[in-house]
C-alpha cells in the first residue's frame, strides 16, 4: 500500500535488520522500527509493534532467520532452539508465527540462506494471498456494500493488501461503491486506530462504532456483510480471532446478516481439532485499566481510566464456533467452515 505516495510493506528485511511500521505510534505518528536481532524482534511482536495474523508470522519468520545470522558457532543449536522457543512464545494464538517460524527453522537446518529465502518466501506468499482473498471476497459486493469490520485486518495486519479489508480494496477498484463501519476494537483500539487510519490513507468512506453499538447497526439494517479476519482456525471450522468477534456472529445470526471470516491457508492449524484446543492469549490488564495517546503538541499521556482498588480480565482473542461462520474466504476461493471443507482445502 501507499503511504503518503511511498509503497510500504508492513514487515522487511535489510541484511540482518527487521523492518516493520510501527504501529503502537500510528495514527498519530507514522515511523519505521528496526530490530537488529531476533530478540529485538521478539519484543516488538510481543509488545505489538507489528501485529495482525500474517504480519506476525512474516515478522516471526524473519526472527527466525536472524537467529541463523547471527548465531555464535559456539553451542549454536542450543542457542537456535532457544530462540525457536524464544519466538514461538510472543503470541500463543496467532497460527501464521508457529507455522512461519517452522518452515525456517526447517530451511535453515541446510544453510543460513536457506533460511533467509524460507523467511522471504512465507512473506512474499502471505502477500500474494491477501491480494488472492481480495479477489474472491469481492464477489461478495453487490453495486453498493455497508459493510462491518472488526479488529484491523488490513494491510498493517500483513505483508499487505489484508485480509478483511482486501475484498473492499478490491471493490473499490472494481468501482463499486463500499462503506465501512469500524468497529473500535477495545481495549487496544486496532479498529479506532488502525483500520480508520488505513480507510482514510485509501479514500474510503468509514465510521467508527463503538463496539457496543454494533447491535444497534444491524437492527437498523444498516449493515449488508460482516468480514473479520482470523488468528486460528480448527480443523472443524472454529476460529479464534480478536475479542469481540463472537458477539459479531452472534449478532449476525441473529439478524441474519452474511458473516465472512477472510484468511490464508497458513492460519489454518492442521493440528487443532475444534475451538477448544486454541490456546487463547491473555494480555497484561493496564490495556483495559489505562488509555493512551498524544496532547496537542503530540506529547504521550497514559491515564487511568478505571477506579483504583479495580482489576480487569482481558484476553485477547474468543473462538467463533464453525456453525456461526457463512463462510471462510482464502486464497484458493471461499469454502464452508466445516470438518469436510477445511480437509478439502489442505489437501487441494
Amino acid at each position: 500500500m501507499k503511504v503518503n505516495g511511498i509503497n510500504f510493506e508492513t514487515v522487511w528485511m535489510e541484511e540482518h535488520q527487521l523492518k516493520m511500521i510501527h504501529q503502537n505510534k500510528l495514527p498519530w505518528e507514522f515511523a519505521i522500527h528496526t530490530c537488529q536481532n531476533h530478540q529485538e524482534s521478539c519484543e516488538a511482536i510481543r509488545e505489538m509493534v507489528v501485529r495482525g495474523a500474517g504480519a506476525i508470522g512474516a515478522a516471526a519468520g524473519y526472527a527466525m532467520a536472524q537467529a541463523f545470522m547471527l548465531a555464535p558457532t559456539h553451542k549454536r543449536d542450543e542457542f537456535l532452539s532457544n530462540a525457536k522457543i524464544t519466538i514461538e512464545s510472543t503470541r500463543p494464538t496467532a497460527r501464521n508465527l508457529f507455522y512461519a517460524v517452522e518452515k525456517v527453522f526447517e530451511a535453515g537446518k541446510k544453510s543460513v540462506e536457506a533460511a533467509i529465502i524460507e523467511a522471504q518466501k512465507i512473506a512474499n506468499k502471505d502477500k500474494d494471498d491477501s491480494r488472492n482473498i481480495g479477489l474472491f471476497g469481492s464477489n461478495l459486493f453487490k453495486e453498493k456494500t455497508r459493510v462491518l469490520t472488526h479488529c484491523n485486518a488490513g494491510w498493517l495486519a500483513f505483508v499487505d493488501y489484508g485480509t478483511a479489508l482486501s475484498p473492499v480494496y478490491t471493490a473499490r477498484d472494481q468501482e463499486k461503491e463500499v462503506f465501512v463501519y469500524a468497529g473500535e476494537t477495545r481495549p487496544r483500539a486496532q479498529g479506532a486506530r488502525l483500520t480508520a487510519w488505513e480507510l482514510h490513507n485509501e479514500n474510503i468512506p468509514h465510521l467508527i462504532i463503538p463496539d457496543t453499538a454494533a447491535a444497534s447497526l444491524m437492527a437498523q439494517g444498516l449493515v449488508d456483510l460482516i468480514i473479520v479476519g482470523a488468528d486460528r482456525i480448527a480443523m472443524n471450522g472454529d476460529v479464534a480471532n480478536k475479542i469481540g468477534t463472537l458477539d459479531r456472529a452472534i449478532l449476525a445470526q441473529y439478524y441474519n446478516i452474511p458473516f465472512y471470516v477472510a484468511a490464508p491457508g497458513s492460519t489454518i492449524d492442521p493440528f487443532c481439532k475444534n475451538g477448544k484446543e486454541i490456546v487463547i492469549e491473555h494480555r497484561s490488564t493496564e490495556e483495559v485499566l489505562y488509555q493512551q495517546g498524544p496532547d496537542e503538541l503530540g506529547n504521550q499521556h497514559k491515564i487511568r481510566v478505571v477506579s483504583y482498588g479495580t482489576e480487569a480480565w482481558n484476553p485477547a482473542f474468543d473462538v467463533t464456533p464453525a456453525k456461526l461462520i457463512t463462510g471462510i474466504i482464502t486464497e484458493k476461493g471461499i469454502i464452508k467452515a466445516n470438518q469436510r471443507s477445511v480437509e478439502a482445502f489442505l489437501n487441494n
